[in-house]
């Protein structure tokens, strides 16, 4: 989509870019890279877990293509384990990683990476704590690359990210960011007819996402067998340094979507939030989360999170315009069941436009785009669009934590990196937070801690 263009979005760039111009995060020759038409693409998988496994289907599943799986990476030798056998089972010929190919331990991603050519593949599922190490190492090896989101987790990683991007671009590497909703085709044309003024003006979005527990985001004591590190990181939707939390890593998509339709990035953020009926729970997150964000316009995008159980759920997303009112997602990512309709009635009397019953799914079509650009050497790079997703999401999150209206600047020049040492981690690391004497981590404080989001 055209990326809108505010103050603080302009600046952000310009910061990056100098930041690219002074730093030697990667080396070797500015060149375009890019597998050769007739060439199996090679992949590896750096992060197992069900996210990792998937988007490995998805690549594998690019049609008409020559793609092989053949490095495995990740700290949990049980999560390689299981990936490997599903996948070796849903793709017996082209799945070629054997037992010297499969990497166990925080130096696994270069081990695998340093399995693939110049112009191969690398996915990065990791939690997105890791992204900016992995990706400075893919971008020396010459590779192209998909990362899950978000890419970052707080303002130092943002500003971080971009600057290592531009490394990116210079040698003409391709990269994907998981943010499948913007490849939906349901969507895209919702969006045009939005573009199109099919609605009006929009004058406010919606956003919900609220479910039951979801992920490690509730997360209990740690298992006396298992390092606080590693613990951790099994738990990483728990802790807000691996992942941003619940709030980052499932609100994203809701959020990003809204701001495709409104095709810009909202630039403050006000919210509420709180922890409930936690009983022996020891995650950072709350479990209830209400965002007022506010574009440059003035328009408002409300977003409400929660996740409790024996409440009301809904996995939507609305826009409301000066003509009329659309769907953007009616009940989760896929199908998304684009309507647009006659007035501000969500009924099925009042439907005016509908996408129709078949769907493709965005996850593939992710990938079917990726490999398209790779083999056509066509530019290809989402990144910047990534790092503005994850970092307007990290405003509200933000907003919430700390109590304060929360605008971008100050999310992006905030000095609080959650995991300054990420890149130093080995198995026998400190975890970078640390419970307290009764097993407990440090929470968020609306009020009280303020320039921060946990002390």
């Amino acid at each position: 989509m055209p990326q809108a263009s505010h103050p603080s979005r302009r600046g952000f760039i310009q910061q990056a870019g100098a930041a690219a111009a002074t730093t030697s995060l990667v080396t070797g020759a500015m060149r375009s890279v890019h597998a050769a038409e007739n060439n199996t693409i090679q992949v590896a998988l750096v992060g197992c877990g069900g996210r990792g496994t998937g988007a490995a289907s998805n690549a594998l599943s690019v049609p008409n293509e020559k793609i092989r799986l053949v490095a495995m990476a990740d700290v949990f030798e049980s999560k390689l384990n299981a990936s490997y056998k599903g996948l070796s089972q849903g793709f017996a010929d082209k799945v070629d990683v054997p037992q010297e190919r499969q990497f166990i331990g925080f130096d696994g991603y270069k081990k695998a990476m340093d399995c693939l050519n110049p112009g191969d593949v690398v996915i990065m599922a990791t939690p997105p704590a890791f992204r900016w190490v992995q990706f400075t190492y893919a971008i020396e090896r010459g590779l192209n690359v998909f990362m899950e989101k978000p890419v970052t987790v707080d303002g130092p990683t943002s500003r971080k990210m971009l600057a290592i991007n531009k490394k990116a671009e210079e040698k003409n590497l391709k990269v994907a960011v998981g943010l499948m909703c913007r490849h939906c085709e349901a969507r895209d044309e919702l969006f045009h007819r939005i573009r199109d003024g099919e609605i009006g003006d929009i004058l406010m979005l919606r956003a919900y996402r609220m479910a039951g527990p979801t992920g490690s985001a509730a997360t209990g004591p740690k298992p006396g067998d298992m390092s606080e590190l590693m613990y951790q990181i099994s738990r990483f939707h728990a802790f807000l340094w691996a992942s941003g939390g619940a709030f980052s890593d499932f609100l994203i998509h809701n959020i990003d979507e809204c701001c495709w339709m409104k095709d810009a990035w909202p630039i403050e953020a006000k919210a509420s939030g709180g922890r409930h009926y936690r009983g022996d729970m020891v995650d950072q997150n709350f479990d209830v989360y209400s965002v007022e964000y506010t574009f440059e316009d003035g328009t408002k995008l409300l977003l409400d999170g929660r996740t409790q159980p024996g409440c009301h759920q809904e996995f939507a997303s609305y826009a409301h315009g000066s003509k009329s009112c659309a769907t953007i997602s009616a009940a989760a990512h896929t199908p998304a069941r684009c309507k647009i309709y006659k007035g501000q009635k969500f009924t099925k009397k009042q439907v005016a436009w509908a996408f129709g019953p078949d769907e493709k799914n965005p996850y593939q079509l992710e990938w079917n785009h990726l490999i398209a650009a790779i083999r056509e050497d066509k530019a290809y790079n989402e990144v910047e669009r990534g790092v503005m997703a994850s970092a307007v999401t990290s405003m509200g999150r933000m907003a919430a934590h700390t109590g304060q209206v929360i605008t971008l600047d100050d999310l992006m020049e905030c000095d609080h990196e959650f995991a300054p040492g990420v890149d130093q981690l080995t198995l026998r690391s400190d975890a970078p937070i640390k419970a307290d004497k009764d097993g407990k981590y440090s929470v968020p404080m609306p009020g009280l801690v303020t320039n921060r989001e946990y002390a």
